[in-house]
């Protein structure tokens, strides 16, 4: 028997013997890797449930009891604190403010945005610039939205003085002081800061449209405004029911913006049911405030499935 050694010949390496204990040890290890995720997640599980699980949940508690800065002790008392807040005539004014302001709200946004999306569809150089431009008040904080406006509409604020420049005498416009347009004008900063958002969600949905339905258009003659209106806006059906959905329950729940503007005035025609919340809660009657807040809750809830529902079965029927 010839040696392979001698002969200079390698045995090529034997493969190694897979079974047995190595096995369960690659088991045993992606057992534990599986596992290991879950121990990671519990702080942040923890801090969901006390500061917002917990809140929340407690929120349908608060409002059948007497809990105010003038009782030491918290005891149950029922629909006492609903019928107090109903027989208030300003909680029915401040919802129709509310609801006012919510549908102004969806339609300046949902305007501007759909304007914008139109005007920077291109892909260029240009329009890429200006919709970052045109994000940029999404990302700013709503409370310093709103003080800047505040500064800007004041009567001897910036706006008036350019006013003052071009027309050659003086202006002292109340933007921020009148009881007919006020709420128009806090309507428009509102639309005017989430516009952005509307504009990526109306350019994402002109996106994905199949270019061979709107060259169809084309061919068979159709202009731009009737290519807009019977092909490109029906496309358009579910970025309008998330921009409109968004605005509306966003826009039913503001605070901050009206707060730093108006804090509800002039003479309360600009107070939305956040602002008549807070200022019960001010008082130290903290469980009318958390019943003022389950009943703003149910309002968004009725008023929302309907329209959520209203425009899906639009989306159905395009």
């Amino acid at each position: 028997m010839v040696d392979t050694a001698a002969r200079g010949v390698v045995e090529p390496p034997r493969a190694k013997d897979r079974s047995g204990p190595p096995r369960r040890g690659r088991r045993e290890r992606t057992r534990k890797k599986a596992n290991q995720p879950w121990w990671f997640a519990l702080p942040a599980l923890a801090v969901f449930g006390v500061f917002f699980l917990l809140p929340n949940l407690l929120n349908f508690v608060y409002p059948f009891t007497d809990w105010s800065a003038f009782h030491p002790q918290i005891s149950f008392v029922g629909l006492d604190n609903l019928k107090t807040i109903l027989d208030d005539g300003s909680m029915l004014r401040d919802i129709r403010i509310t609801l006012v302001y919510a549908v102004l709200v969806a339609l300046f946004q949902n305007g501007f945005g759909l304007g914008l999306a139109l005007l920077l569809e291109r892909d260029t150089r240009f329009n890429r610039f200006f919709r970052a431009v045109f994000f940029l008040p999404v990302l700013i904080s709503a409370l310093a939205v709103g003080y800047i406006f505040k500064a800007l509409l004041e009567q001897d604020g910036a706006l008036n003085g350019v006013l003052s420049s071009l027309v050659g005498h003086q202006v002292d416009t109340p933007w921020l002081g009148s009881t007919t347009w006020t709420l128009v004008v806090v309507t428009l900063i509102h639309g005017w800061k989430w516009m952005g958002l509307a504009m990526l969600i109306y350019l994402a949905g002109l996106k994905s449209m199949p270019d061979d339905v709107l060259e169809a258009a084309r061919i068979d003659g159709a202009g731009a405004w009737r290519t807009f209106w019977s092909i490109r806006f029906p496309l358009l059906a579910p970025a309008v029911t998330f921009n409109v959905t968004t605005a509306l329950i966003g826009s039913m729940n503001t605070f901050d913006i009206v707060q730093a503007t108006t804090a509800g005035g002039p003479g309360s025609e600009t107070e939305v049911f956040n602002i008549y919340m807070f200022r019960i809660f001010g008082q130290g009657l903290y469980a009318q405030a958390s019943a003022m807040s389950l009943v703003l809750f149910l309002i968004v809830v009725v008023l929302a499935v309907p329209v959520i529902v209203g425009l899906r079965r639009r989306e159905n029927n395009q």
